[in-house]
């Protein structure tokens, strides 16, 4: 009974966070448009992101913390990530992430990673200057992540994290939270069945607040000047559920190819169909490829999203210590999108 009860954590972990959502996860195109914090639902890092976010049921380590928490349990003892994202090459906008897990104990991982988002200078304008010419601000989000992961037994691995938003510009500012929760069970004689579901960004609603939000008028009886407070309307977070399967195919001692298909249902957009496939050469050259499907994302006239589907990376593993199992890691992956020259990713794994 004992060893039930801690395989039934996770699962309940999620269904008390999806209870509360009721029909949220009808993959509703209608309500486009009508939550904010979407950074949350853009992958910073090269090496998941290179196969279109399909690796919810087998990703490992630090990369989990976006993908499905529960992934970072498989840290076997710690494990440093960075990576750097050109975010539609020609707007700008630039992604950096830092991530560390340590595992403490037996079977418990700690993790916390760090998100910045950055768009450049932009122009101040304002009624009476449209044209600006009197100052720049810098738009900065900021998400943090505090994770915590599980191996509940060799088959079963779960995960919960907490973050913490941020988005600012010069005079206003929205602060949020949000949790995620994950599942993974792995099979089979090698390990090469995987399932995983991972529950993201359920939290309460943020809201805008700041000088930014006043504005001056002279009432017509009266030549004084006067401030009023426009109260800003609040959003929702950007919630979704992945289901996901992946399941490796040995050839010889030397080559994997890994199938994996992702289900996405979004709260706020459309639902998804996520196919990829990632060859590794004894796990030191890995090469991905992944198509992201919704509706009418084939033809430009229907498309409701910058991304076309397809997605690709590349991976290079150089063992340090094989009995400890560390090794040094260099990712790769390209985003299609129309407009803008896509989204390239670049980051470093350090695992010991």
């Amino acid at each position: 009974m004992k060893n039930l009860c801690k395989y039934l954590i996770p699962l309940f972990i999620i269904g008390m966070l999806t209870i509360p959502l009721g029909d949220t996860y009808a993959g509703n195109k209608d309500r486009s448009g009508q939550a904010g914090a979407g950074e949350l639902l853009i992958n910073p890092w090269a090496r998941s992101s290179g196969w279109g976010n399909v690796s919810t049921a087998n990703v490992r380590g630090v990369e989990g913390m976006f993908i499905n928490v529960a992934g970072i349990a498989f840290t076997n003892k710690s494990e440093f990530g960075f990576s750097y994202t050109n975010y539609l090459k020609g707007t700008g906008i630039n992604l950096f992430t830092f991530g560390f897990t340590q595992k403490i104990g037996e079977s418990s991982v700690l993790g916390i990673s760090v998100f910045s988002m950055t768009f450049g200078s932009i122009e101040v304008t304002t009624v009476d200057n449209p044209d600006g010419g009197i100052g720049e601000f810098r738009p900065a989000y900021l998400n943090i992540n505090l994770a915590y992961g599980k191996a509940f037994s060799n088959s079963i691995y779960g995960g919960i994290n907490i973050k913490i938003i941020s988005e600012a510009i010069s005079d206003v500012t929205a602060q949020g939270i949000a949790i995620d929760a994950g599942i993974q069970y792995v099979a089979g004689a090698r390990d090469h069945i995987m399932f995983g579901i991972a529950l993201k960004n359920v939290g309460p609603r943020m809201k805008f607040s700041g000088d930014g939000l006043l504005q001056k008028s002279v009432p017509a009886s009266s030549d004084h000047t006067m401030s009023m407070y426009m109260p800003a309307s609040s959003f929702e977070m950007p919630a979704a559920l992945d289901i996901g399967v992946a399941y490796d195919f040995h050839i010889g001692d030397m080559n994997r190819l890994t199938l994996a298909a992702n289900f996405r249902s979004n709260s706020f957009g459309k639902d998804q169909f996520i196919g990829g496939l990632e060859y590794s050469l004894n796990e030191i050259l890995m090469l991905r490829a992944g198509y992201t499907y919704e509706e009418g994302i084939t033809q430009k006239a229907d498309r409701t999203t910058v991304y076309t589907g397809p997605s690709a990376g590349i991976s290079v593993r150089v063992p340090m210590n094989k009995e400890k199992r560390s090794a040094f890691e260099i990712d790769y992956s390209y985003r299609a999108t129309d407009p803008f020259s896509g989204i390239h990713s670049i980051g470093i794994i350090l695992a010991f």
